[in-house]
């Protein structure tokens, strides 16, 4: 298996082996259980479903609960797909999978869905400028858009034209981020640099290939 689901958990650093501080970000991954094996016969793709973090049975719908008895586990609160992962390592339904996949050293891309920072503008959002220094009265100029369009013509605005608007929320992926530590009884996994998302946030880790 090349993936897990995982949970983050915050950031700290620790010290190689020749005493250099790297800072990290702490992921709780897994357990997870597989809940779907996908087949190009029965579905037209290959893919393995995992399921990570428990759910109350009065919040999960009927047809999901009947999804989740199939492999005789509880409901779980996310599910995700896994179409990437190694030939003969595919995982049989209602297994369960924990950390130990990964192992000291090698690369993964995490994907997760990025702080959102609710409406800014433009210097915030795309990085401008400003109209430039305060002269001539102008006083509110400093972090305003500037011009936008022309006049009579071509009267109107072009689209994707750099703007103020909501920021954040995207779904991002960080590759190739390499595994500092793997500490299994806890189902902990320490990856160098930092991740999208707040604490708490969803995660899926892949192993980079």
């Amino acid at each position: 298996m090349s993936g897990l689901i995982g949970k983050k958990i915050g950031m700290t650093s620790i010290y190689d082996a020749d005493g250099k501080q790297q800072p990290c970000t702490v992921i709780e991954a897994g357990p997870c259980v597989v809940t779907q094996v996908l087949t190009p016969e029965k579905n037209g793709y290959s893919a393995i479903q995992l399921a990570f973090g428990e759910l109350k049975e009065k919040n999960c719908t009927k047809p999901m609960r009947g999804h989740f008895a199939k492999c005789s586990t509880t409901p779980k609160r996310h599910v995700f797909e896994f179409t990437r992962f190694e030939e003969g390592a595919k995982k049989s339904f209602g297994e369960t999978i924990d950390c130990s996949i990964f192992h000291e050293g090698e690369y993964v891309d995490v994907v997760g869905i990025s702080k959102g920072k609710g409406f800014q503008g433009v210097v915030k959002r795309h990085g401008f400028g400003g109209v430039g220094d305060k002269t001539h009265g102008q006083h509110d100029r400093l972090r305003a858009p500037g011009s936008v369009g022309a006049s009579s013509y071509p009267s109107r605005l072009f689209k994707g034209l750099r703007m103020a608007g909501r920021t954040g929320g995207n779904r991002v992926k960080v590759q190739n981020l390499q595994i500092l530590k793997v500490i299994e009884e806890k189902n902990l996994v320490l990856v160098k640099g930092s991740v999208p998302g707040p604490k708490g946030s969803i995660l899926k880790l892949e192993r980079w290939s």
